[in-house]
């Protein structure tokens, strides 16, 4: 198989890399440290600018039409440099492909050019509830039609950008005599919608500069027409939806991970104990090589899920397996890197504790790992039925 990248591909690569080592590492610290969402909105729109909020979207509507593997590889580099600034455009990215999907003509041109363009620093991807995280087909929050509105009720948990994201992508159950899981709608919910409130922002552990807050649907009201693909037909979409974003969020973690070795790297060869540079000691050399070698086969599992996603073939399994691995290297790498740099690893004077602290989340959101192991062992258990 030919491995290299287009020449496109390598531009795009090359200018995120540079973006992000220019405009988003300089501020990544002070993000993780401080609240400067203006600082922080603006990289988006410089993004935006760029090309990179609809990657893999129609030039039609605004995208860049660059694909799924441009998309894997500039995610991986804007993660080396800010995580929170990564997956906001991971999710922008997958707001505009559902939208591209399975969206009417008028939502489409009404709203991913919004998204692309930067108009709308943000889309946002409303699916997780309380009691409905790994399985969102147990989902409660509902949708009932009145004459030429929709009314919604409910609530939606770990929203990412909920307080910036021009439109959110909802979903609803709207029959709720059907089946778990058969009876659930997808909408388009713009900000500032009557009912629509934007709930408390979630302290977390890492991944500060992007803010994560519930929703609440009390009596919200939104068009008839605001009906996204066919009625009751929406767990399907969340489900195909969910397998393309997690090429975003491996991609994600194999740029935090990549971030914390190579510093952690440098480290080594500078740090001297015991009258020579650290890098001399095989404990350290078998942590590089150990950690560089599974952060490669994690490059090497997303790839080979872009392509299939980007050829047209099916990537489900594929799609959970280079997740589940390469957010798991990276929080493996992101523990030597902190090893590696012993006490100094443990400050926030050294970027590797945030490191560790961003990565930690990749192998809970987008499916928990255990959710990846599951749709993985069952795509391989059906070829043995």
């Amino acid at each position: 198989m030919f491995l290299e990248l287009t020449e496109e591909q390598k531009l795009i690569q090359d200018t995120a890399r540079n973006f992000a080592k220019a405009e988003l590492e300089p501020l990544a610290a002070k993000l993780d440290r401080e609240d400067d969402r203006p600082a922080f909105l603006a990289n988006l729109k410089k993004l935006a600018e760029l090309g990179f909020m609809g990657l893999n979207v129609e030039s039609a509507y605004g995208g860049s039409e660059a694909g799924v593997v441009a998309f894997s590889v500039a995610m991986t580099e804007i993660a080396r440099a800010c995580a929170s600034t990564a997956v906001t455009v991971s999710v922008n990215n997958m707001v505009c492909e559902v939208i591209q999907a399975v969206g009417s003509t008028e939502q489409k041109e009404t709203y991913i050019p919004r998204i692309c363009s930067g108009q709308y620093p943000a889309g946002a991807f409303a699916l997780t509830e309380t009691g409905a995280g790994s399985d969102p087909a147990g989902m409660t929050t509902t949708a009932e039609l009145h004459n030429d509105h929709w009314v919604l009720n409910g609530s939606k948990i770990f929203i990412t950008s909920a307080p910036y994201a021009g439109v959110f992508v909802v979903w609803a159950v709207t029959d709720k005599s059907a089946p778990k899981g058969k009876g659930i709608s997808c909408f388009l919910v713009e900000q500032g919608a009557p009912g629509l409130v934007v709930g408390k922002q979630e302290e977390k552990t890492g991944q500060h500069a992007s803010a994560t807050c519930e929703l609440i649907f009390d009596n919200c009201r939104i068009p008839r027409g605001a009906l996204m693909g066919k009625l009751n037909d929406g767990f399907r979409i969340a489900v195909a939806e969910l397998c393309g974003g997690r090429i975003g969020i491996g991609s994600l973690g194999l740029g935090v991970g990549l971030a914390a070795m190579d510093y952690a790297t440098r480290y080594a060869t500078e740090r001297v104990q015991f009258g020579q540079k650290i890098c001399n000691f095989q404990a350290i050399q078998w942590m590089i090589a150990d950690a560089y070698t599974e952060l490669e086969a994690a490059r090497l599992l997303l790839m080979q899920a872009a392509y299939r996603k980007e050829s047209g073939k099916s990537f489900a399994k594929e799609a959970s397996m280079a997740k589940m691995y390469a957010t798991e290297a990276a929080n493996r790498a992101c523990y030597s890197a902190v090893q590696m740099l012993g006490g100094y690893g443990y400050t926030k004077d050294f970027p590797v504790e945030r490191y560790a602290r961003d990565a930690r989340i990749t192998a809970i959101y987008e499916g928990t790992n255990e959710i990846q192991r599951i749709v993985i062992s069952r795509e391989i258990l059906r070829n043995f039925a």
